[in-house]
């Protein structure tokens, strides 16, 4: 006859019961012939998310917005398009704003991208200086959701996080770090850098486990 070693604690001493494949047997009948399952505090899934092989980032700006298209391959992330729609200082904010919009409007459908990705808002000290961005920001993201791409952000300290390992790096650690993953023949300009670092925070979140799903706008 075959026997099971149970443990129980009583007033903090353990004490251990043998029982028989019988009594086990009549136990799960009372309850309801059923065994509990005991999960884990911390379970870490893959999330639900659609599969994007051409990413594009962009980090808007009034005078510099930077934008870069990336493909996801082996054994690194290809560079599709990159570079900064500069607008001069003594062009009026709508022109800016229209060369936004058409220039990205052109880049993505050139290179037809299936997700788009910015920085999260911040909170800018200067008033007029966040109007400003978000006109840009606004005229960016209207190119991109005309065509009706997924839109998501990430944090600023995120992105660094993701793509230099630390979440306050500086711009040059960046620029060099896209360089190094994206097999660069030299570090792109700073703004081009900083949505090449999206493009490539957004590629590495989805490609592994994570603990929060990125926000979609």
């Amino acid at each position: 006859m075959r026997f099971f070693l149970l443990q129980f604690v009583f007033g903090g001493q353990n004490a251990r019961v043998g029982i028989s494949l019988r009594h086990f047997e009549q136990m799960k009948e009372r309850l309801g012939g059923k065994t509990r399952k005991v999960l884990p505090a911390f379970v870490s899934s893959p999330l639900p998310r659609a599969s994007h092989s051409i990413i594009l980032g962009v980090d808007p700006s009034l005078r510099g917005t930077g934008f870069g298209i990336i493909q996801i391959a082996n054994p690194h992330p290809r560079t599709l398009a990159q570079g900064t729609i500069a607008c001069p200082q003594t062009w009026e904010r709508s022109r800016c704003l229209a060369k936004i919009s058409q220039t990205i409007r052109a880049e993505v459908k050139k290179y037809s991208p299936t997700v788009c990705v910015v920085e999260s808002l911040f909170y800018a000290q200067n008033l007029q200086t966040a109007m400003i961005m978000g006109e840009a920001r606004g005229a960016a993201l209207a190119a991109v959701a005309e065509n009706g791409i997924d839109i998501f952000e990430i944090a600023p300290r995120k992105v660094k996080q993701a793509v230099v390992g630390y979440g306050a790096a500086q711009k040059s650690a960046v620029a060099k770090m896209v360089q190094r993953l994206l097999n660069l023949a030299e570090p792109p300009a700073p703004d081009a850098a900083d949505a090449l670092a999206l493009a490539l925070a957004h590629a590495r979140e989805h490609s592994r486990y994570g603990l929060t799903p990125p926000k979609r706008i």
